[in-house]
């Protein structure tokens, strides 16, 4: 069996990585979770699942190297079924079933194999059942509470799929005491909060560097004219963020609806104008890639022309919403932001897009953290 350890020792050998003593820390400590889940399971009394291995919570800065550590973490742990998802993208697809579950005739429930009878008319039970048969092991990347009806269900659907025997592992920007910090009713909240420590060992990966914002800050984040120059600069720009991690495919859920990213790793995603812009998509599409990822990369924004009218207001939707959400953007582009739109309709309103778009190339742009966003 490797280790997560030797796997970062090798990365920071090699250069891709700089050494950091608290990222070696977070690296053991992610190797003796990984040693408790290959480890059989010791069966509980009374036919009960068994008892799972106490996961890991582990926060701290942006761009400390939370989602990188995940990674190896998910890549050495030897159990399955396992599971990493973003929590952003996990809780939408918890409301989606939900929602199936309330709908469910109930024939249908009695004959669903996720049917917890004791849970009478309650959805959140065979929901937490179903999660529980596809993931052992569920790595969640950047939790985050910030919407009042994911708050007022987590405590009692992570009951249940602790009970599961499923471990938990995340990483966060806060600490789990400012999860939903000032949210509405929050004190329904807080009986989660304790749980969650109950369950989970907290380690803070106290760097002081933000090794995103060197990372962002090194090389240019806009690249124009288009061509084989800012083809090659946005592969590298990839290869530099995620740490050459391998690409993934996902699925964002909107109000039912699905919304393909072909192209993400390590919290940053990847797509092209025309995936984005050229599509029927709308705001509450941009915001929940907003929400979702740190950073996107957009490839090959053209000349938005006044037959281009429609693509270009999704792109302003698009920017908007990463704007508010400080999320960050490399980009590759047929000219400089204010030459984007140069005449038509709309491109007097276009000016304040273009503004946008400077300010999110400056170095205190790139030094913001996250902000939450419009609740999707």
């Amino acid at each position: 069996m490797g280790s997560v350890r030797a796997r970062y020792d090798e990365r920071v050998a090699s250069g891709a990585l700089t050494g950091d003593p608290a990222q070696a820390e977070a690296a053991s400590r992610l190797d003796a979770l990984a040693l408790a889940l290959a480890k059989p399971p010791k069966r509980s009394l009374f036919g009960k699942a068994p008892e799972p291995a106490r996961g890991l919570y582990l926060w701290g800065g942006v761009g400390r190297g939370k989602s990188m550590l995940m990674d190896l973490f998910f890549a050495e742990a030897k159990i399955a079924p396992k599971r990493r998802v973003h929590f952003h993208e996990f809780m939408a697809e918890v409301h989606e079933r939900l929602d199936v579950w309330r709908k469910m005739s109930e024939a249908d429930r009695k004959r669903s194999p996720w049917r917890v009878k004791e849970a009478g008319d309650d959805p959140i039970a065979p929901v937490a059942k179903q999660i529980a048969s596809e993931a052992h092991l569920l790595c969640f990347d950047e939790f985050q509470v910030t919407q009042i009806a994911d708050a007022m269900i987590l405590g009692r659907l992570f009951d249940a799929v602790f009970a599961h025997g499923v471990t938990v592992v995340a990483t966060s920007n806060r600490t789990p005491d400012d999860l939903y910090k000032d949210g509405i009713n929050r004190a329904l909240f807080l009986p989660f909060i304790e749980r969650l420590k109950a369950r989970c060992d907290v380690v803070e990966l106290a760097s002081a560097r933000d090794y995103r914002l060197d990372r962002l800050v090194e090389a240019p984040v806009w690249y124009a004219p288009l061509g084989a120059g800012s083809s090659a600069a946005l592969d590298l720009a990839w290869t530099r963020l995620t740490l050459g991690a391998e690409p993934k495919h996902c699925v964002l859920t909107i109000k039912g609806r699905k919304l393909d990213v072909s192209r993400e790793a390590a919290g940053v995603a990847r797509f092209t104008f025309e995936e984005l812009c050229a599509r029927p998509l709308g705001s509450l599409d941009y915001l929940a890639i907003a929400a979702t990822f740190h950073t996107v990369i957009l490839e090959s924004i053209p000349l938005l022309t006044p037959d281009r009218r429609n693509e270009a207001a999704r792109f302003v939707s698009l920017i908007d919403a990463l704007y508010e959400a400080r999320t960050k953007l490399v980009a590759s582009a047929a000219a400089e932001p204010d030459r984007l739109y140069p005449d038509g309709d709309g491109a007097f309103e276009f000016q304040r897009t273009a503004s946008r778009l400077f300010e999110m190339r400056s170095a205190a742009y790139m030094a913001e953290e996250r902000r939450g966003v419009t609740e999707i």
